[in-house]
């Protein structure tokens, strides 16, 4: 780029031709110019037409599969003429958490092919819900682990201890967190996107006070919704495991370890992709770690993939704490067994079997 300086115009006269007219002479100042690669804006992340067709497809597969693999485990949970133990308690609570997620689908995969078209306040409603969703569904999963780590470890202080009062309270508890935590959702409105024609729902902060309200919710998110549950969730279950080790029970006892080991893997398969995409952005937002455009682009499609594969916890959890133990799928029997979907006749005796009394007071 040329830099012209305007020095002050003479006006000279050909001495020799008095008639001549006044001519205009210009100095150039001619220099060289450097663009800084880090200070300008990068590419728009845009999906291509089939991948947005695939995310849709998706989207509603989560939706199709988590909708009624839920209600199964809340209709046999909530039919259940016994009183509820507190992991079964929490279970139910984890269904409601997980069907709300769901409900939010149909929104977000007609957003990936359409834009947002539901206007401001519907963004701002399902956005809170699957916030609500997101903080409920994981602190409830560090409740069973810490529930089961009570019974199985510590059975003799669970007994005494009033664990079906307590464990409503915390149900009570959890929601609230999980209401004040998902406030921040309300920061997001529908836009017009200057990379694209569509409007989309998104955040939208203060530009003056944008970094310090991202990286204050981002933390929280980071702490609650991850680092803090799975704090608790491995040495609940890693101690749990350690004494169902030297329980006997042969068969039953390998069953109960197995749906524990399950579920840390899954949440940590779900969840730990999406977290580290988030820290990543969040470093590069707050400039702790200079980028350039490709980084950035890497992130940003880093971040949409594993948000996806986070959703799919929400299909997880009916298999993991209800379809692979074994309590619940005997309730399930009698309970199609009373509709008259199967025959009694058609049920093993080894389904009626139960475990010893205090490892399988829930649906595990």
């Amino acid at each position: 780029q040329q830099n012209y300086t305007n020095e002050t115009p003479e006006k000279t006269r050909d001495n020799n031709n008095p008639n001549s007219q006044c001519e205009l002479n210009f100095t150039y100042n001619d220099s060289e110019f450097f663009i800084d690669p880090a200070t300008q804006p990068c590419n728009p992340f845009i999906l291509p037409d089939s991948v947005t067709i695939v995310v849709c497809v998706f989207y509603v597969s989560i939706f199709v599969l988590a909708i009624p693999g839920n209600l199964v485990v809340g209709l046999v949970i909530g039919l259940s003429k016994q009183s509820l133990q507190p992991s079964d308690l929490y279970l139910l609570h984890l269904v409601v958490a997980d069907l709300l997620l769901a409900v939010t689908l149909p929104f977000w995969a007609t957003s990936v092919t359409q834009g947002w078209v539901f206007g401001d306040a519907m963004c701002k409603i399902v956005t809170v819900l699957q916030e609500l969703s997101f903080y409920a569904s994981i602190l409830f999963l560090t409740c069973i682990s810490m529930d089961r780590y009570l019974v199985i470890v510590r059975a003799m202080e669970a007994r005494r201890a009033n664990r079906q009062l307590v464990s409503w309270g915390v149900c009570v508890a959890v929601w609230a967190v999980g209401a004040l935590l998902s406030l921040p959702g309300l920061f997001n409105s529908s836009f017009s996107s200057h990379n694209s024609s569509q409007i989309v729902c998104a955040e939208l902060y203060n530009p003056s006070s944008a970094d310090e309200w991202r990286l204050a919710t981002r933390v929280l998110r980071h702490a609650l919704g991850f680092v803090v549950p799975l704090a608790i969730m491995l040495p609940c279950y890693g101690v749990t495991i350690k004494r169902l080790l030297h329980v006997r029970g042969g068969f039953q006892r390998q069953r109960a370890m197995r749906v524990i080991v399950f579920v840390v893997v899954a949440f940590l398969l779900c969840w730990t992709p999406y977290h580290i995409a988030v820290m990543a952005d969040t470093f590069f937002r707050t400039r702790i770690v200079p980028y350039q455009c490709p980084a950035r682009m890497a992130v940003d499609q880093a971040m949409f993939a594993t948000q996806s594969l986070g959703l799919l916890h929400s299909c997880v959890n009916p298999v993991l704490y209800a379809f692979v133990g074994q309590k619940f799928r005997q309730r399930l029997l009698q309970l199609l067994m009373k509709m008259g979907v199967m025959e009694r006749a058609s049920v093993s005796r080894s389904s009626r079997s139960s475990l010893s009394s205090e490892i399988t007071s829930t649906f595990m």
